[in-house]
């Protein structure tokens, strides 16, 4: 795994997913956003799987979709995107759960049967940052935290 690399699984929410990419840079790391990289002649599975390769994956679970349970149809409930869920488990399987933070919006529903993963709110402050740089840190992906203050 190269050390460096960070993967952001993102939907539609384009203004998180950069605020991510460039804290990532702020604290020296590669972040990986999927569109960013060369397709290459793959299908987007194929592209997915060969950039997969990471130290870290930071899951944004914003809400972009809505759902319900069918016997409540009135009760629509925000929802990442289910490409999001889908890459949520991919890199769950790959990387193990200590390896994925899954940084949410407030109201967004969180997946029910994952108990034990790392949810981190993103609230518009700073508070996700140090959050997240604490878990990189843990796994041990080698950052300045220093950089932060910077």
């Amino acid at each position: 795994l190269d050390n460096k690399k960070i993967f952001i699984v993102h939907g539609h929410d384009n203004e998180l997913k950069e605020t991510v990419a460039r804290f990532l840079e702020k604290i020296d790391l590669d972040p990986i956003i999927l569109h960013e990289q060369a397709n290459e002649g793959s299908t987007i599975i194929e592209k997915f799987e060969r950039n997969a390769d990471v130290a870290f994956a930071i899951v944004l679970l914003t809400p972009d979709d809505g759902g319900f349970n069918k016997a409540s149809p009135k009760e629509i409930k925000d929802r990442a995107r289910q490409n999001v869920i889908l890459e949520l488990g991919y890199f769950f399987g790959r990387l193990g759960r200590k390896r994925v933070c899954a940084l949410y919006k407030s109201g967004v529903e969180l997946p029910s049967d994952v108990s034990g993963i790392l949810y981190v709110p993103y609230d518009g402050t700073d508070a996700w940052m140090f959050a997240v740089a604490k878990e990189l840190k843990a796994v041990g992906v080698d950052i300045d935290l220093n950089k932060l203050l910077s």
